[in-house]
């Protein structure tokens, strides 16, 4: 049986992203720098993956928000790599809501040529990595977004979801299998780690 509620150790990254958080709370504008270089690009990842060009400006009210309310967190680094994507989804939400759009049926079209066949061996850039997960059911996109881009781990990414575990598992692996197809290669997959006990 999984033991899905055991805590990992705090990685190097999140040991320094604790203590930065600790001196940012402090009023450390040097600290708050290195939590903005350690965390910004995730979180720009993941809203750009969401919501494609409205990123820019969500992630500035994101960073705004995280300013003025981080006196009142708590938590180690690895939390707050889980608080702040918890503020760029309620963010993304938001946005989402003000300009809705009609939800496109799932295999009612295809993506662009560009994206089909492309060699294992390709390095995707940023705007084709976007097009490929904004194909995907959005719920996906976004367990695949917060576990790789975000690089939370399968309880944090439960959290911000409001989803099980279980659930948020399926939806991630599900995602990368379906961006496996959408690229004809099972290359987007080699670096995932897999749960462990469960198949490839």
């Amino acid at each position: 049986m999984r033991n899905e509620g055991r805590v990992q150790p705090l990685s190097a990254d999140d040991l320094a992203l604790s203590a930065a958080v600790a001196r940012a709370q402090d009023g450390d504008e040097a600290a708050f720098s290195v939590l903005y270089r350690a965390v910004q690009p995730g979180l720009h990842g993941y809203l750009g993956g969401l919501l494609g060009e409205g990123a820019e400006d969500i992630a500035a009210a994101v960073w705004r928000e995280i300013a003025r309310e981080l006196p009142r967190f708590r938590g180690d680094g690895r939390g707050f790599r889980g608080w702040t994507a918890s503020i760029a989804r309620r963010h993304a939400r938001g946005h989402l809501r003000r300009h809705a759009t009609p939800a496109r049926p799932a295999g009612t079209n295809a993506p662009p040529d560009s994206t089909h066949h492309l060699p294992s061996e390709a390095v995707l850039s940023a705007p084709t990595a976007r097009a490929l997960v904004a194909w995907l059911p959005r719920a996906q996109a976004e367990a695949v977004l917060l576990r790789h881009v975000v690089r939370l781990d399968e309880p944090a990414v439960a959290r911000v979801m409001g989803r099980p575990v279980v659930v948020v598992r399926v939806l991630a692996r599900r995602g990368l299998r379906g961006l496996a197809r959408l690229l004809d290669t099972t290359e987007v997959t080699r670096d995932v780690a897999p749960t462990p006990g469960e198949p490839r």
